[in-house]
C-alpha cells in the first residue's frame, strides 16, 4: 500500500467537496502519485505550521485531497490508477491486495468468485467484506455456492480510477457484509486516450483490452472491452474464455455530475479442484492433476446502473444511484470423489439464477453552527429474485435433485450520522443504522419453504484527535452484520438425510472496537497502526457444498495491523503491512479454532516510476498458517510469493510491458482445507489434506498503444 499522505484542507472542504469532474486516465507519471511523494518529501515543513494559522488537517492514503468527508479510522484508504498499474497481479481479485492485510486465493478454477482472507477471517467467497462497483454491490446473498459470494472477475482493470477501503463496521452507509470491512472500485469517468493493451504469456496466456471514449453531447461515451484465454499449467486444460464489456455515458460539471453504465460479462472454463495430499505423495497424481475431469462452470453477468450525484449549494450534497442486474452461475465441483457415491461419484451442480435491482439515495449538509457540524442521512433499498438449486450429477448431467428453491428477498436499509468539529483537533461521527431483511422461500421439499423478516438497529461512534500537526489518532466502536442464506432460516429437514435440523438467525452481528493512529513525523515516512477487537454472536453460514445449514459458536477477534510507506525519492517508494489476528469461537472448551482463519499476513513492495522512461514493481507476499480444524492441528502451511514487472516507454503512446509471476517458482498452497475424502480403490472416505497448488512460474509480455 502507498499509506498516509498529509494534506490540509480547510473546515469547508474538509466535508462537503467540490465534485470531481475530471476523472480521466493519465499517461506517464500521474499527477496524483506525483502529488504523494512530494507531500511526503514535504512532510517536516508541513509540521512546522503554527496552531494559529492551521487549517484542518487529515491524514489520507494514496493521494485524494479531496475527500468528501474525513477518515474515521487509521485503517481506511484510497488507492489510484497509477499505482493499481504499476504493482503485478496474476489474476483480478488480487486487486483486492491492495488493501492492506487482505489476501485472494483460489482453490478451483479462474472463472468463479476468489476465497478471501483479512482480519482473521476466512471470507469465502465474501460473507463478512463488502464489495462495491460504482455504487453497485458485489456480494451475492442466498448464492448457490455461498452466502456473500463476491465475484470480481467482470472487472476490467483498465477502468478502475481508483479503489477505496474501509475496515470495520464503524460507518453508516457500510451494511450487509461490511463486518470485517469493505471496499469499493470505481471506474473513470472516461479514457484520456483510445488504449489497446495486448498481453500473451505462458501456458497459452492470451488477453486483449481496447477501450476509448467520445465526446457526445456534453459528456463522454466510453465502449471498452477485455478477452482473455488461459489454459493454465493443469494437466486438463483450464479452457478459460473470459469477455466482459463497458459501455458508459459521463457527464459532469461543478454543480452536478451523472453516468450511465451498462456491463456485460460471460465466462466458461474448466476447473483443477483442490487435490488429496495423499495421492500426491504416494505419486499417483500430480501437483497438476485432478480426480474428476470434468468439473468447471460458466457464469453470465448484465447490468445497468445509473448514478447522480449534485451539490445543491455551498453546504449541501445529494447523491443518487440505482441499478438492474440479471446473472447466472453453474459450477461442478467434487471435493470429496467417491465418498458418498461410490459408483457415480460425489460430484454436484450448484446453480444460481437470478434478477436484482435496487436504489441508494443519501442527502448531506454542513451547519453553519457555532461547533461545526455535518448530518448525513441516508436510505438503500436491494430486492433480489433467485432461482437456487442444489444437483447431484455425473460429467455435468444431473441425476438427482437435493434441493431446488425460489427466493425473494429484500433489505430496506435507513441510517444517519452527525458529524461535530469541537475544536481544530478533535472530532466526532456519531451513527446508527436500522435494517430490515425479509424473505420468502419457495422449496421443492414443502416443509423447508416459508418466510419471515427480521430488523436490526446498529449505532457506531468514532473519536478522531490530532494532538499534533502530522499525527491523528482514532478511537471507534461499532456494530456490523452480515445476513444469513434466507434457505437456512425456514429449514426444518436435511435434505440429504430427512433429519430435522436448526434454522438460523437471518442475520448475524458482530461488534468491533478499534484503535489507531496515522503520522508523518517520520521524514519520508507515512505509518498507519491500528488494533481491534470483534465479537460474532456466532458464525452462522448456509453450507451451500451440503445443501444445510451449520451454527457455529460465537466468536471472537483481535489483532492489529501495521502499514507504512518510505519514499526517499520522487520516483521510488516502498511500502510494507504486517498483520495479526487471534480468532478463537466461544464457549466451545479447548477445541475453539476457527477453521482457515488465518493467523499473520505480510506484504512489502517497491515501485520505481518513470525512471529514464522505465518503470516497474515488486511484490511480496506472505500467508500464514492458520488452523484447519476446531483443533490446534492439523494446520496449514504458510505460503510466500514475490512477483515483479518492468514497463518500459518507447514513446509517450507505445510502451512494453514484462511481467514476472512467482518470480521463486515456488511450490506453496495457494490454498488448504481438510476433510474426508475417498479415491478410487479407497474402502472408505480418508481424513486428509487437500490443497490447490499456487501456479508455477510464468512470464507474461504486454504491449500497449494508445491512439
Amino acid at each position: 500500500m502507498y499509506p498516509v499522505c498529509v494534506t490540509h484542507l480547510s473546515r469547508r472542504q474538509a466535508s462537503i467537496q467540490p465534485l470531481r469532474y475530471n476523472v480521466v486516465k493519465q499517461p506517464g507519471l500521474s499527477q496524483s502519485l506525483a502529488a504523494a511523494i512530494t507531500l511526503i518529501l514535504a512532510s517536516n515543513s508541513i509540521a512546522e505550521e503554527t496552531n494559529a494559522d492551521r487549517p484542518q488537517e487529515i491524514l489520507v492514503f494514496g493521494s485524494d485531497f479531496n475527500l468528501s468527508g474525513t477518515p474515521v479510522t487509521a485503517a481506511e484508504g484510497i488507492v489510484y490508477d497509477k499505482q493499481l498499474e504499476l504493482r503485478p497481479v496474476s489474476r483480478t481479485a488480487e486487486l483486492l491486495e491492495f488493501v492492506p492485510g487482505l489476501i485472494a486465493t483460489q482453490h478451483s478454477g479462474e472463472g468463479k468468485a476468489n476465497q478471501y482472507f483479512v482480519r482473521g477471517f476466512n471470507l469465502d467467497h465474501g460473507t463478512d467484506f463488502a464489495l462495491r462497483l460504482d455504487d453497485m454491490p458485489i456480494n451475492m446473498p442466498t448464492h448457490g455456492h455461498g452466502q456473500g459470494y463476491a465475484d470480481i472477475n467482470f472487472i476490467i482493470p483498465e477502468l478502475v480510477d481508483r479503489l477505496t477501503y474501509r475496515k470495520g463496521p464503524y460507518y453508516a452507509d457500510g451494511g450487509d457484509f461490511a463486518t470485517a470491512g469493505s471496499a469499493g472500485f470505481r471506474y473513470a469517468g472516461s479514457l484520456e486516450q483510445g488504449t489497446m493493451n495486448l498481453t500473451l504469456g505462458e501456458n497459452d496466456y492470451q488477453r486483449l483490452f481496447l477501450g476509448e471514449s467520445f465526446d457526445v453531447f456534453a459528456g463522454q461515451l466510453t465502449f471498452a472491452g477485455a478477452i482473455t484465454q488461459y489454459g493454465g499449467p493443469w494437466q486438463r486444460d483450464q479452457n478459460l474464455d473470459k469477455r466482459k464489456a463497458v459501455v458508459k455515458y459521463h457527464e459532469a460539471s461543478p454543480e452536478r455530475e451523472w453516468s450511465l453504465t451498462g456491463m456485460t460479462y460471460l465466462n466458461d472454463w474448466d476447473a483443477t479442484d483442490q487435490i488429496p495430499l495423499r495421492a500426491v505423495e504416494k505419486g499417483s497424481l500430480s501437483r497438476w492433476g485432478n480426480i474428476d475431469p470434468t468439473v468447471g462452470g460458466d457464469s453470465r453477468r448484465n447490468s445497468l446502473s445509473f448514478a447522480w450525484q449534485e451539490n445543491l449549494g455551498a453546504d449541501d450534497q445529494w447523491n443518487f444511484s440505482a441499478y438492474l442486474m440479471d446473472y447466472t452461475l453453474d459450477l461442478f465441483s467434487n471435493f470429496t470423489y467417491f465418498a458418498n457415491d461410490p459408483v457415480r461419484g460425489d460430484q454436484f451442480q450448484q446453480a444460481d439464477d437470478r434478477r436484482v435491482a435496487g436504489f441508494e439515495t443519501e442527502y448531506r449538509r454542513n451547519l453553519q453552527t457555532r461547533i461545526p457540524t455535518e448530518i448525513t442521512v441516508g436510505f438503500q433499498n436491494r430486492y433480489d429474485d433467485i432461482d437456487v438449486g442444489l444437483y447431484q450429477t455425473e460429467q455435468r448431467e444431473i441425476y438427482n435433485t437435493v434441493r431446488a428453491d425460489n427466493v425473494e428477498q429484500s433489505l430496506n436499509s435507513l441510517y444517519a450520522s452527525v458529524q461535530h468539529q469541537w475544536t481544530d483537533r478533535f472530532r466526532s461521527v456519531a451513527s446508527v443504522r436500522a435494517d430490515h431483511y425479509d424473505f420468502d422461500v419457495a422449496a421443492n421439499i414443502a416443509v423447508n419453504s416459508g418466510s419471515g423478516d427480521d430488523t436490526l438497529f446498529s449505532p457506531k461512534l468514532n473519536l478522531v484527535f490530532s494532538p499534533m500537526d502530522g499525527l491523528e489518532t482514532f478511537l471507534s466502536a461499532g456494530q456490523g452484520f452480515h445476513s444469513n442464506d434466507a434457505r437456512g432460516t425456514v429449514i426444518s429437514i436435511d435434505p440429504v438425510t430427512g433429519d430435522a435440523i436448526d434454522s438460523v438467525d437471518p442475520l448475524a452481528t458482530a461488534r468491533s472496537y478499534e484503535a489507531g493512529f496515522r503520522t508523518s513525523l517520520i521524514p519520508k515516512t507515512q505509518l498507519a497502526v491500528t488494533a481491534f477487537t470483534m465479537r460474532l454472536s456466532s458464525e452462522l453460514i448456509y453450507v451451500g457444498d451440503a445443501g444445510n445449514t451449520e451454527a457455529v459458536a460465537p466468536s471472537k477477534r483481535k489483532g492489529f495491523e501495521i502499514n507504512g510507506l518510505y519514499s526517499p525519492t520522487e520516483w521510488l517508494l516502498f511500502d510494507a503491512d504486517v498483520s495479526y489476528t487471534k480468532a478463537r469461537l466461544r464457549g466451545v472448551g479447548v477445541d475453539n479454532r476457527i477453521g482457515n482463519a488465518v493467523e499473520r499476513t505480510a506484504s512489502m513492495g517497491m515501485i520505481v516510476d518513470d525512471l529514464n522512461n522505465w518503470s516497474g514493481g515488486i511484490r511480496l507476499r506472505y500467508l500464514g498458517e492458520a488452523p484447519l480444524t476446531e483443533a490446534r492441528l492439523p494446520r496449514s502451511e504458510s505460503t510466500f510469493l514475490m512477483n515483479a514487472q518492468t514497463t518500459y516507454q518507447f514513446t509517450p503512446n507505445l510502451s512494453l510491458t514484462l511481467e514476472l509471476l512467482n518470480v521463486l517458482d515456488s511450490d506453496d498452497r495457494d490454498i488448504t482445507y481438510f476433510y474426508e475424502s475417498q479415491l478410487p480403490g479407497e474402502a472408505a472416505p480418508v481424513e486428509d489434506i487437500h490443497f490447490h497448488p499456487v501456479e508455477p512460474r510464468s512470464v507474461r509480455m504486454s504491449i500497449q498503444a494508445r491512439f
